[in-house]
């Protein structure tokens, strides 16, 4: 096991070295990167890669985001106390442990009941109780618990599907990553008002897509 302060270097490193360069200069963002800490969301096997700059292997063909996008994402949403967010993919449970940090409440939602499960642990241990995590198929919406103020979605999407815009309040946020390998967007959508969206393409990047996703149709000749 490193020792806490070689933990503590390593994450100072990461801060500096990776998520700073990535343009993440929120003060806000950067202070819960030091109090949630990352190593402890990682599968034991992997703690030691807990700070670097890659995807980690969370079983049953899944991954953890790299750091940078985690730290972008809590960004460009620009989250408030009083938002209710879903997140589609809760995964190892650290990205709803960022989510549920800033904002009201977190309705997290993911396919495999195991990461529903061991993130449930994992939060309960650290004192996170403002976040209902569920296990169901999100990758076309979500609206048990809509609408919503900031709709997160950490696999990506060949098409959104239209069902997540109209999940979001006035005022809303919509973070996801659309598009096919090996070129992706990150996209935000912000609810204008009802029935009015704008969309932003914020950077180009590339990451697993969401099970059972819908797909573009496809020309056979």
């Amino acid at each position: 096991m490193m020792p806490q302060a070689d933990v503590e270097n390593a994450r100072f490193n990461m801060v500096e070295q990776q998520i700073r360069p990535a343009e993440v200069l929120d003060q806000q963002v950067l202070d819960l990167l030091f109090r949630v800490h990352r190593e402890e969301y990682v599968p034991p096997a992997y703690r030691s890669l807990a700070f670097a700059d890659l995807e980690i292997p969370l079983g049953h063909g899944e991954k953890m985001l790299p750091p940078k996008l985690e730290a972008r994402i809590l960004q460009e949403l620009a989250l408030k106390p009083t938002d209710r967010v879903l997140e589609i993919g809760t995964g190892s449970g650290y990205m709803t442990a960022l989510l549920a940090s800033l904002a009201a409440h977190v309705y997290s939602v993911d396919i495999v009941p195991e990461f529903t499960a061991s993130a449930a642990a994992k939060l309960r241990a650290h004192g996170i109780n403002n976040v209902t995590l569920e296990t169901g198929d999100a990758a076309r919406g979500w609206d048990k618990h809509g609408p919503y103020d900031v709709i997160v979605l950490t696999g990506s999407l060949p098409l959104l599907p239209d069902a997540f815009r109209t999940s979001l309040t006035p005022g809303g946020r919509l973070f996801a990553i659309v598009g096919e390998p090996p070129i992706m967007e990150a996209r935000l959508v912000t609810c204008i008002s009802r029935g009015v969206y704008n969309t932003t393409d914020l950077f180009e990047t590339c990451i697993a897509p969401l099970r059972n996703a819908d797909q573009p149709e496809r020309f056979v000749f």
